[in-house]
This record gives C-alpha cells, sequence and structure tokens, in this order.
C-alpha cells in the first residue's frame, strides 16, 4: 500500500510538471504568477523589493507597492521562496510545483490514512490528485498549492502528536501552521481553525482533571499550570495536552511574530499588511470592496449568492469526476455515520487496515510507543484508541469543510473570481476553480477515499458470500474483476471529462501566449532594452508575465514600460549603452483566448543632430481623389502653430512626403505659406511625440490612413533628438486606431495588398 502510495505521488509531481511545462509554457491567464517569480528572483537576489529609484514607475510590476522609488510586492513571501529553492538549485521553478502536488498527494494519503485505513488514503491520494482544481492550481505559480501543503503537514503532524503523545510532532504541526500563516494568513486560520477548537478543549479538560486530582478549582489550576509553565522543571510535570498544544501554539505564535516582523520592514506598522497598503479595502469583510478601479458592494446575500455557486462548481467540475467524486464525498460521510451508529468505527468498513504508523492494537489499546517522560497515563484519558482517534480526525476534517465554506463568505474574492456567476466560463474560476476554496478538496477527497475503500470492501464480501454458496471461486474473481473494471473505466472516463475542459481552455490561453512571446523566444539578448505597451494601464507584468526584470533591474535585457516621451528619454538616459527595441503587436490585447494578436520586436536606435530630415513613402490605391498630409504635436509648445496641413491632388499609385525636425519645431514643407516655407509646428523640447499622418480619401469620403508617431526632444547642446523609427499604423475610417492598426511590413495579411509604409531620416 506505502508502494501504491508513493507511485501516486510521483504520478501527481510528474504530471503537474508536464502540465506547467506545456499548458503553461508562457504562464497563465492569473497575472499573479508574475508576482510570485518576480518575488521569487529578487529573493534570490538577496532582496525583499526592486530599488528604482526615481525610474520606479517605469518599472512598476503588477501588484507592487511604490514607496519612493522602492518597489515591494503586495503578497507574503512563503510562496515565491518555495519557487526560489528549485529556481536556485535547479534553475526551473516547475520543480517546486511537482514537488508541492507530489507531497499534497503523500500528506492526503497520511491523512486519510491516520482517519479511515490506508486503503481510504490511497483513494484520497488519487481523488485529490485528479481533481481538476488541485492539476490546474499546482500546475500554476500561484499560493493555493503550497499553502494547503504547509496545512497539510500541520494536520498530519497534529493528529500524529494526539495519536502517539509526540511532541516533536506538536513542534513540527507548530512550524508548519506558523509558514501557512506567513504565506496567507486567512487562509491557514481557516483551516487551522477546528483544530484549535480541539486543542483548546483538550488543554481545558487537562486543567480540569487537574484540578479534580488535586482538589483546587479550575482557576486556581490553571493558574498553577502557569507557574509550573515558567520553570524548567516543572514543565515536565505538565499535562500531556498542555505541553503537547502548548508547543504547537509557541511555534505557531513564532511565525505569527516573524509575519508581523516582515511588515513592519515593508510598511512601517507591525500589523499593516502590504495587501492592505496596495489596496485598503481588498480584505475580509462586508460593505465596499475595492482594489484598484474594481468595486463592489458586498452584501451577506452577495457573499451567499458567490459562495453558492462556487461550491456548486466544485461539486460538479472541480472535484475529481465532477458529479461522481462528489457522490463519492457524500457516501462517505454517510457510510462514516452509519459505520460510528452501527459499529462505533468505520475501520470494519475500510477494510479493517490500521492507520499509518498506528500505535494501537485494538479499540481502546494501549500504546505501544512508550509514554513521553513526565507524562503519566493517569494525567489524561488514552485519546488514541482507534475508534475514538478516527472520530476526532473525521470531526476535525469536517469543521476544515465548514471553516472553509463559512469563512470564505466574509471575503470577496470568491466573488470576483467567479466574475459573471451566470457564467462559468467567464473569470479566472473558469480557469482553476474557485481556488480560495482550494482547502476544501481536502476533506472532500478523504471522506471519497473511506466510500472507495468501504466500496472495495463490500465487493470483497459480496464474493466471499457469493463463494460460499457454492459459485466457484474463479467466476467470483472474474465478476469481481469485471465490476472493478467497469468502476474504474466510468471512474477514470468521469475524471478525464472533468479535467479536459478547464485544461483545453488553458492550452487556448496558452496558444495566444506562445505566439505573442514568440520574437522572445527567438532573440538573444545581450544589453538590451525593451520598452512595452501598456494595454492595460501603467503596470508591467500585467498583462505581459512571461517579460520580467531581474532584481538588479540589469542583465541581459531590462523590460520598461513605454510611457510619457519625458519619462522615456529619462529610461534612454539611464541605460546609454544597450541595444534598443520596441515590443508591439497588431490587434487588441484581452483576456479571451481568441483575441490574438500578431507580434513584432523592433530595433530602434537614436537619431540626433541640428535637423533631421525624413521622408515616407506610401502606397496610393485605384479611384483615392487626394490626400491630407498633416503634422500634430502631442504636447505642443506656445509660440507657432498647432500643426500644419497640406492636401495632393491626384497622388498616383505613391507618395513621397518630406518632413523635417528642428529644435524650433517640425516642418512640412509642402505646406507652404504665400510663396515661402511653412512656419515650424513646436513642441515639447523635454519630450514630444510627433504624429506624421497621411490620410487617403475617395470620391465617396471613405478613408485610410498612414500614422507615424516618432519621439523627440531638444537635447541640452542644441539638437533634436528622436527614437527611430516611428512607431507606424495604418487606420481604415479614422486617423488614430492604435494597436489595432500597428503596421506589421513581414505580415502582408495585416494590411491591404497595396499597402507600402517606408520612412527614414538623417541628421543634417
Amino acid at each position: 500500500m506505502t508502494f501504491a502510495a508513493a507511485l501516486v505521488s510521483l504520478t501527481a509531481g510528474a504530471v503537474t510538471f508536464a502540465v506547467a511545462a506545456t499548458v503553461f509554457s508562457h504562464h497563465s491567464a492569473n497575472h499573479d504568477e508574475g508576482v510570485y517569480l518576480t518575488q521569487a528572483a529578487l529573493l534570490l537576489g538577496g532582496q525583499l523589493e526592486f530599488h528604482a529609484g526615481p525610474l520606479a514607475d517605469a518599472f512598476h510590476p503588477w501588484f507592487f507597492i511604490e514607496d519612493g522609488g522602492r518597489l515591494y510586492p503586495k503578497y507574503n513571501p512563503v510562496p515565491a521562496a518555495t519557487f526560489a529553492v528549485s529556481m536556485a538549485l535547479f534553475d526551473e521553478p516547475r520543480v517546486t510545483l511537482a514537488a508541492i502536488a507530489a507531497g499534497n498527494a503523500a500528506l492526503v494519503y497520511l491523512l486519510g490514512s491516520q482517519t479511515f485505513g490506508r486503503r481510504a488514503g490511497l483513494a484520497a491520494a488519487v481523488l485529490f490528485s485528479a481533481s481538476p482544481m488541485a492539476l490546474a492550481t499546482s500546475s500554476a505559480f500561484l499560493p493555493y498549492a503550497p499553502t494547503t501543503f504547509f496545512n497539510l503537514v500541520f494536520a498530519v503532524a497534529y493528529l500524529r502528536s494526539v495519536r502517539d503523545e509526540s511532541l516533536r510532532a506538536a513542534g513540527v504541526a507548530g512550524l508548519a501552521i506558523g509558514i501557512a500563516f506567513f504565506s496567507r494568513p486567512y487562509t491557514a486560520v481557516l483551516f487551522a481553525a477546528p483544530f484549535i477548537c480541539h486543542a483548546l478543549w483538550q488543554v481545558g479538560s487537562a486543567i480540569r482533571r487537574l484540578g479534580a486530582e488535586t482538589g483546587r478549582s479550575t482557576p486556581r489550576a490553571l493558574a498553577a499550570v502557569g507557574r509550573r509553565a515558567l520553570t524548567v522543571g516543572g514543565l515536565r510535570e505538565l499535562p500531556g495536552p498542555i505541553r503537547r498544544h502548548g508547543l504547537t501554539a509557541l511555534f505557531g505564535t513564532l511565525f505569527v511574530g516573524v509575519t508581523l516582523a516582515y511588515n513592519v520592514r515593508m510598511t512601517g506598522e507591525p500589523f499593516l499588511f502590504p495587501y492592505q497598503v496596495f489596496a485598503p479595502m481588498d480584505g475580509p469583510g462586508f460593505g465596499e470592496r475595492r482594489i484598484l478601479g474594481h468595486s463592489v458592494e458586498y452584501t451577506p446575500e452577495l457573499a451567499l449568492e458567490a459562495n453558492r455557486y462556487a461550491i456548486q462548481e466544485i461539486a460538479t467540475r472541480w472535484l475529481a469526476g465532477g458529479p461522481l467524486g462528489t457522490a463519492l464525498a457524500l457516501a462517505g460521510v454517510a457510510a462514516a455515520l452509519w459505520g460510528w451508529r452501527a459499529y462505533g468505527d468505520v475501520s470494519g468498513l475500510a477494510g479493517g487496515d490500521e492507520g499509518v504508523g498506528s500505535a494501537t492494537v485494538a479499540d481502546g489499546g494501549e500504546h505501544s510507543d512508550a509514554v513521553p517522560s513526565g507524562s503519566s497515563a493517569s494525567s489524561e484519558p488514552v485519546d488514541a484508541g482507534s475508534a475514538t482517534f478516527r472520530r476526532t480526525a473525521a470531526a476535525l476534517l469536517v469543521g476544515v469543510a465548514v471553516s472553509v465554506v463559512v469563512g470564505n463568505l466574509y471575503f470577496w474574492g470568491t466573488h470576483n473570481a467567479l466574475a459573471d456567476l451566470s457564467d462559468p466560463t467567464d473569470g479566472l474560476a473558469s480557469l482553476f476553480g474557485p481556488f480560495y476554496h482550494f482547502d476544501l478538496l481536502v476533506p472532500l477527497s478523504v471522506f471519497g477515499g473511506l466510500a472507495v475503500a468501504a466500496g472495495w470492501r463490500a465487493l470483497s464480501a459480496a464474493r466471499g458470500e457469493v463463494e460460499r454458496r457454492g459459485v466457484s471461486p474463479a467466476l467470483a474473481r472474474g465478476a469481481l474483476a469485471l465490476v472493478v473494471v467497469s468502476a474504474v473505466a466510468v471512474a477514470g472516463v468521469a475524471a478525464v471529462d472533468a479535467a479536459a475542459e478547464p485544461i483545453e481552455r488553458n492550452a487556448e490561453v496558452d496558444e495566444k501566449h506562445e505566439a505573442a512571446y514568440a520574437p522572445f523566444d527567438e532573440t538573444t539578448f545581450e544589453d538590451g532594452l525593451v520598452f512595452l505597451p501598456t494595454p492595460y494601464g501603467e503596470w508591467q507584468n500585467h498583462p505581459f508575465q512571461y517579460l520580467r526584470n531581474g532584481p538588479g533591474l540589469d542583465g541581459d535585457v531590462v523590460y520598461a514600460l513605454e510611457r510619457d516621451p519625458e519619462e522615456d528619454f529619462a529610461v534612454l538616459d539611464a541605460y546609454p549603452d544597450r541595444t534598443l527595441y520596441r515590443y508591439g503587436y497588431h490587434g487588441v490585447w484581452g483576456a479571451d483566448p481568441e483575441a490574438n494578436v500578431v507580434p513584432k520586436l523592433e530595433t530602434l536606435d537614436r537619431r540626433s543632430g541640428p535637423t533631421l530630415a525624413a521622408e515616407t513613402t506610401v502606397g496610393v490605391p485605384d479611384r483615392v481623389a487626394r490626400a491630407q498630409v498633416r503634422v500634430d504635436p502631442r504636447r505642443g509648445a506656445a509660440g507657432g502653430p498647432d500643426s500644419a496641413s497640406y492636401t495632393v491632388s491626384e497622388p498616383g499609385d505613391s507618395l513621397a512626403i518630406e518632413w523635417a525636425v528642428t529644435p524650433e519645431g517640425a516642418r512640412l514643407p509642402g505646406a507652404a505659406a504665400g510663396d515661402g516655407p511653412a512656419e515650424p509646428v513646436p513642441f515639447d523640447p523635454d519630450g514630444d511625440v510627433l504624429a506624421v499622418t497621411v490620410t487617403l480619401v475617395d470620391p465617396a469620403g471613405s478613408t485610410y490612413t498612414y500614422r507615424q508617431e516618432v519621439t523627440v526632444r531638444v537635447t541640452d547642446d542644441g539638437d533634436v533628438e528622436a527614437v527611430w523609427p516611428p512607431e507606424r499604423s495604418t487606420c481604415r475610417l479614422v486617423t488614430e486606431c492604435g494597436t489595432e492598426g500597428t503596421y506589421l511590413p513581414d505580415e502582408p495579411q495585416t494590411h491591404p495588398e497595396w499597402v507600402v509604409f517606408e520612412t527614414d531620416a538623417e541628421a543634417e
């Protein structure tokens, strides 16, 4: 059985790695991945934040907080630290994803074995690992699976400490839940809540027994416990539950202190978390909830609706086998209740096998392990009898399910993840499931595992009964094998069907990402500086989380946001010797996987001189009546015209336009004023964008515009400087169309076949 569990665990890790490397090869639609990987790189560089100084806005990553030139993430560093380990050891963070997935499967096996026996534990591990939510979420660089790993270590160690009266296990439990708290405080509290209640009950019972044995009232007994705890020798005399749970609480509280110290380091206040600095109204609670530009009046009614829908989604789509997996979990609960009521235990239902490492020989039996030093059997009732212990473990798992469901009512994140509550294909939950309920997979899988084990036991009993009635043993075994194979086939088809839809949906997103990032996969950078567009606002890694900066904002390639021209020149001045690139694309970037773009990575240079003389040649189709040529600065400056323009009649099949940029402004020689040259159009000398457009007009009034935008400034020595080539686009019916009209000369399918758009400039 242990070998089979190890095989399930290793398979879970291998499948997770494969999905991460293929379905999420360029990361998912959840841009938190970029946050955690950037944070991991910072940790490897010995940093907790970027130090970007006055260029902070140009390098501002998604979900990072800007504080006086310092950029730090809104998330605590535990998940990122787990990714950093495999980055340091293997230069491949996906190894951590595989290890976490394998570890979670193994821990679910141990938890199920402790609760209902090894067969149930093995089935629980399979159900957990095969759940679409576990598979998809574990394969992305998100915090939910790593936090559940530490929660599961806590649960297994806590139960081991109760069963075996082990101080060592109690210490491990405290460390694990402390790390989980440091990772995601609210998630850890919800998972630990039933265990905390159980620990308090055990401690209270021990204090009452101590008072009864010594003839003291409960308050006096509690005071005596406190006095003993202050002395080294007295600690050994304390009842076992107090020492064990006290040790768990001590180590857990230690990491609460670490969390508060981290808050002080990052925000300056122990109880001010970074996520609160980023969005003060993003935490748990009802009323107005808000993050960035998104807000909602989060009422208890809306919470019930969103979480009902989330539970429904888990029950029908995101648990292994969908409805079949949910039916198994419910059957497991029913079997447990029936077994305890009928027999006082469920061991017979699950096959009678003992839990892993069980220290009992029979219900109510004595421990085979030695009682820890300083503890007497009379100090507490033995709570490790198999039936009693299994009931306790099962009750705690039910408590986890209740606390996760109820606790998430108080947090609006589930509502955000679901997006449109009427559309299961909308929002991040359509790709990963209701991931704030990730821990709910644990009790569902364990009780489902009990149902599988009980079913196997029932089939074995039925075979024996058939054999006793005179049926051939070979025939009975064949019938049993047929039933088992049929059941496995049905379950396998249901599991694959449940997982196929989200995997396919994520694969579509990855295909879009693979095409969009193709220029980067094909380019080897050496001292490169790449300017990135800002489709979702001025954030790095939102959406382009595949393109991340290193902790020193240096290395082979640095990514900067393309923003205001003056700020772009500040970045250029800070990196004067790098090869320049501009990333762009034809199309509109959006969350829809089918909203594909055609990318380009364009090499740039900086041209300067007293005058930049430019010539632009454009193609002209038949039936064009005239062409309107125009130059406009984005900012402009006082002391001259706002723009210059002229009209060309009968332009022919091509049109060559001359224009120039001088410190005094942009010149359009064709826009003559009388017999003299056109007056220059002044621009902001600190940095501006000049738009030079050629608009073709047909007899019916329809238009087609060639648009180029060049970033320019006046240098300290009085020359004019431009970033070349300009950004070029072609627009039908409008004069400005953004990335929808980005000109890609090597992609003829993105524009009409007659389009020609060539431009060049020389310093004079």
